[in-house]
């Protein structure tokens, strides 16, 4: 079985200093790649000067965490894909545990590892932690993060089968990759992910969390939580993939309750004084109509009913106060 890392970057010479020793001295089992989103700081030269053993593969600009994977990936020969973040940590033989997980089981498609916090090791990280699922509405949580409430990894969370795995570290079968068509070029970055986990489900794959493979992630490193950008991606890709997997039956009711939740969160925002995430709500609404009718002709033949873990976990968390994964039910 064949594995590349590809690590995409933009502009993270820093981070490649920091972070690309260990994967390439942890995964001997693998090619390594940077796929490099036509970064202007010397990240190409660096790695050249340093890794001779890399392979750069150099897009022609910033595409972005979706197309800018689906470029690259065109030129790397692998059975298995490790795509991972130029800001995480990996632990040795991080990749003996999924890729024995893929062996043995011909249905997973995708796995994801445990995801702990760089700056905080006893703790997950909230993007991926211990694998994600999605609520009938489209909110993503975790197994050990749900909203902003992190918990500390006691290894409460066994191999099991999730909904979706992080992008930061993503290891997913190339044949279904490409069935799939790759990641949606039209998402740029956040949740894109998701819909690719949505998709493979609907077409009778599984994914899965692999504990004994353990990573550590920095997280925001190219674009800070704080700043509205991220908002507005992710309020308009959680949009438009609803809009491409959800049954046909449910669509009109969950995309209207999804508007008035989202109206909900833009208002809470105002009211916070946060102007620009209020504005980028807004914004990310306005480009969804703009690209409605094109995304609905990216829907599949079939989407299954039974993708969501629990009805609300908005309600689940404001209102019940359930504030951990094994909580909820």
């Amino acid at each position: 079985m064949k594995i590349a890392v590809v690590i995409l970057n933009w502009n993270g010479k820093k981070l490649l200093e920091k972070f690309l020793p260990g994967i390439v001295e942890f995964s001997k089992i693998a090619s390594v790649y940077v796929a490099d989103n036509a970064s202007t700081d010397d990240s190409v030269l660096f790695v050249k000067n340093n890794f001779p053993t890399v392979t750069i593969i150099e897009n022609s600009g910033n595409f972005g965490f979706a197309k800018g994977y689906n470029q690259a990936l065109k030129y790397v020969d692998a059975d298995i894909y490790a795509l991972i973040n130029s800001d995480v940590e990996v632990t040795e033989n991080w990749l003996i545990p999924m890729i024995k997980t893929f062996a043995d089981e011909p249905a997973t498609a995708i796995i994801q590892p445990k995801i702990l916090d760089f700056n905080n090791k006893d703790f997950f990280e909230y993007a991926g932690a211990a694998g994600g699922f999605i609520d009938k509405y489209g909110y993503p949580f975790c197994r050990g993060r749900i909203f902003e409430n992190i918990e500390k990894d006691n290894n409460q969370y066994d191999d099991a089968s999730i909904f979706w795995a992080s992008g930061a570290c993503f290891l997913i079968r190339s044949t279904v990759y490409w069935e799939m068509e790759g990641f949606d070029d039209d998402f740029f970055a956040h949740q894109e992910e998701i819909d690719l986990c949505w998709r493979v489900f609907n077409n009778g794959y599984d994914a899965k969390y692999v504990s004994k493979s353990t990573v550590y992630h920095v997280g925001a490193a190219t674009l800070e939580i704080s700043n509205p950008k991220k908002t507005y991606l992710n309020f308009r890709n959680s949009l438009l993939m609803l809009i491409k997997n959800l049954p046909e039956n449910k669509i009109a009711v969950i995309i209207f309750i999804r508007m008035i939740l989202d109206g909900v969160a833009a208002f809470k925002f105002l009211f916070n004084g946060n102007v620009g995430h209020f504005a980028a709500v807004i914004k990310a609404h306005y480009s969804f109509y703009m690209m409605l009718k094109g995304t609905l002709k990216k829907r599949q033949f079939y989407q299954k009913n039974n993708y969501f873990f629990v009805k609300s976990i908005v309600f689940q968390y404001f209102v019940k106060k359930r504030k951990f994964f094994y909580h909820i039910f």
